[in-house]
């Protein structure tokens, strides 16, 4: 018997570790931006990674709630999706490519041609 309940122990264990580890790799959730302390929820959209504007720091920014900001990125690498991202400071949209550094940090950067900026947003919820 107590054998029988070290293995469910055991069993129990592993299962939640495994569960932990497959969840590390996953955007989805809200995540805030640094720089403006703009709320995104990243989201699944038929097997791609969308992204939506969902809470603004700057009241002045209020118009932007709903917008999205990345819509349909395809998943390119282990934490990897690429996709277009709209930059809602100027209004273009650029080559975007998002990257999960761990649970707690997503890295959102955009490119024209040469050029790309990047920021590294935190994850809220």
């Amino acid at each position: 018997m107590r054998l029988q309940l070290s293995k469910s122990i055991i069993f129990i264990l592993f299962s939640t570790g495994l569960t932990n580890v497959a969840s590390a790799g996953d955007p989805y959730g809200v995540w805030v931006r640094p720089s403006t302390g703009t709320q995104v929820n990243f989201y699944d959209c038929g097997g791609k990674l969308c992204g939506k504007i969902v809470a603004v720091k700057d009241q002045s920014r209020k118009s932007e709630i709903g917008t999205v900001i990345m819509g349909g990125a395809i998943k390119s690498g282990e934490n990897e999706w690429k996709g277009n991202l709209l930059n809602t400071d100027n209004g273009k949209t650029y080559a975007g490519v998002a990257t999960l550094q761990g649970p707690n940090a997503l890295h959102l950067k955009g490119c024209v041609a040469v050029f790309c900026e990047g920021e590294t947003w935190t994850k809220v919820r």
